[in-house]
């Protein structure tokens, strides 16, 4: 059936959101409530990766009590190393066509750039459906998700992009302008709209008492640089142990290969250290994020340090090479492994607080997932699967 550009169809359109990590579903869930709200909208959610492994903290449990699961898709092996990883893909294209084929969503919605979204997209477009993409034209040119996002962008056939910048690195990548959408940053919409915890509220809910300094960190594989992980976590841990008056606060590391040595390691050196260290799973977006405001320093290799801390004005400690290309904010401290003390005396210096009182914010925008909704209901649907190339001029 062929629907306007500019009306539903008479039936309610099914929109299938796919999520593997809870870095993903931390973006996604306020536009799953929009999505399951509009009396047009079928939400159909699956799950599949992380969200059903134990070592990540079965993140799927909390996700159901706010939402009917669809299907659940396990994909991840006992091992993470490069094997794992492609099995996982082909259980991924197994177990996906299945579901597809039996939800029959009239349009797909994935984020980002890890293996299973690619696995996904890949599978959408064998079966013929109709592919949302958020967080295109973003760069991380120390991974390998860096060349698995610009894929997925030319198997998407709608893109939603968080800055200016990106819509225009989508675009350069061929994609129609019509079909891109610079939507700002559905982290910055989650932090306008949520309660945040006080640092009383955040002792009681982790049972911890925090000394004076704190800091959030989340290290992660640098996929496209692993043979030096073993001697840089090393390093890392051996200097936030020589920090005066710190709590530290660790999260896991992603189900990426040698994920699961990062997370070992962090958990023998938090036995260890009991009295200033603890290792989360999940903190959850309210925990996190009330923690990313009090914070002294986010530290680490996340995404979320590079693009989430602006909002807060928090500055951010970011090693290595995993995040090079994103955009910046004058909140980031880039640092190889190699000059830690450096990178944290720079927290005391007053030309940096100085810049954190001035900071500008490119993300900002209160009704992302408002708009993507919005598109996704009025979009037409009858041709979108027939792409276009766009040559620059």
């Amino acid at each position: 059936m062929k629907t306007s550009p500019l009306k539903p169809a008479t039936n309610k359109r099914k929109i299938c959101v796919i999520s593997a990590t809870r870095a993903e579903w931390y973006l996604l869930s306020r536009l799953c409530k929009q999505i399951q709200a509009d009396e047009n909208l079928e939400l159909q959610l699956i799950l599949t990766g992380a969200h059903l492994s134990e070592n990540q903290g079965f993140t799927y449990k909390a996700i159901e009590q706010e939402f009917q699961i669809a299907k659940k898709i396990q994909i991840l092996l006992a091992n993470d190393d490069k094997i794992a990883l492609c099995k996982a893909m082909g259980l991924g294209f197994i177990s996906l066509s299945e579901a597809l084929a039996e939800l029959k969503p009239d349009i797909a919605l994935i984020l980002g750039d890890r293996y299973e979204m690619l696995a996904v997209a890949s599978t959408c477009l064998l079966m013929h459906i109709p592919l949302a993409h958020l967080c295109g034209g973003e760069l991380t040119l120390g991974a390998f998700d860096d060349s698995i996002r610009h894929a997925i962008t030319k198997m998407a056939h709608l893109h939603f992009v968080s800055t200016a910048l990106y819509k225009k690195r989508v675009e350069q990548l061929g994609e129609e302008p019509s079909k891109v959408f610079n939507v700002g940053s559905l982290a910055g919409e989650l932090i306008l709209n949520l309660k945040l915890l006080s640092k009383k509220e955040l002792e009681k809910e982790l049972d911890f008492h925090f000394d004076e300094n704190i800091y959030l960190i989340t290290y992660h594989p640098t996929t496209l640089k692993l043979e030096n992980l073993e001697k840089e976590l090393k390093i890392l841990l051996g200097f936030l142990d020589t920090l005066k008056n710190a709590s530290l606060i660790f999260t896991k590391a992603n189900a990426d290969e040698m994920g699961l040595f990062i997370n070992k390691n962090l958990e023998l050196y938090c036995e260890k250290n009991a009295h200033k260290a603890r290792l989360f799973d999940n903190l959850g977006s309210q925990k996190y994020l009330s923690l990313m405001k009090i914070a002294k320093a986010v530290v680490g290799n996340s995404s979320s340090g590079i693009s989430e801390t602006v909002f807060f004005k928090s500055p951010c400690i970011n090693i290595g090479d995993r995040q090079k290309g994103r955009l910046r904010t004058a909140n980031i401290i880039d640092t190889p492994m190699c000059e830690l003390k450096k990178a944290f005396k720079m927290l005391e210096s007053e030309i940096f607080k100085a810049k954190l009182k001035n900071l500008k914010n490119p993300y900002k925008n209160k009704n992302a997932s408002k708009i993507i909704k919005e598109v996704l209901k009025k979009v037409d649907l009858s041709t979108i699967l027939q792409k276009k190339f766009i040559d620059l001029k």
